[in-house]
């Protein structure tokens, strides 16, 4: 099975397998994707299993994502919060890298084995920032950390 490990001097191995996402202020802005992003998802899924999650507030992202193999989970409740960390525990959240920014996020940071917060043009929630492992600068410093690996130790270890 295709995966990403990485041994974390100080905090442990990581045996990453899927990639779960927010799209809107993650992947996306104002429901359209970052330049760089979809040339580093096909890279990335030769890898992980990759997912989205969305409330797809702009009606954009299965239509952006699904093409790409990658995999698009609708939110229906009017708890997204709650609703995102059950898909995450459903994913198995032990191998489960996961990218947002939003407060509705924060759950499924704090719950991965690997929490990546983005600060991109929609900002990022204060108890999402506090449930993540990592804060990068934008998406694709994000999906960078994950093409290389060898990244995150310098951020992790301790």
């Amino acid at each position: 099975t295709p995966m990403i490990e990485v041994e974390i001097s100080s905090y442990g191995r990581l045996s990453l397998k899927r990639l779960l996402l927010d799209y809107n202020g993650t992947l996306a802005l104002d429901g359209m994707l970052e330049d760089g992003v979809k040339e580093r998802l096909k890279l990335l899924s030769e890898k992980l299993d990759i997912y989205v999650i969305t409330a797809d507030t702009f009606g954009t992202a299965v239509q952006e994502m699904e093409k790409d193999g990658v995999t698009v989970e609708i939110l229906h409740s009017d708890d997204h919060t709650a609703e995102k960390r059950r898909f995450l525990e459903r994913l198995g959240a032990e191998h489960t890298v996961a990218v947002g920014n939003g407060n509705n996020d924060s759950l499924m940071l704090e719950y991965s084995v690997l929490g990546i917060a983005v600060l991109g043009g929609e900002g990022c929630a204060m108890s999402t920032l506090g449930s993540a492992d990592i804060l990068c600068a934008g998406i694709n410093d994000a999906l960078d950390l994950l093409l290389h690996p060898k990244r995150l130790i310098a951020s992790l270890r301790r």
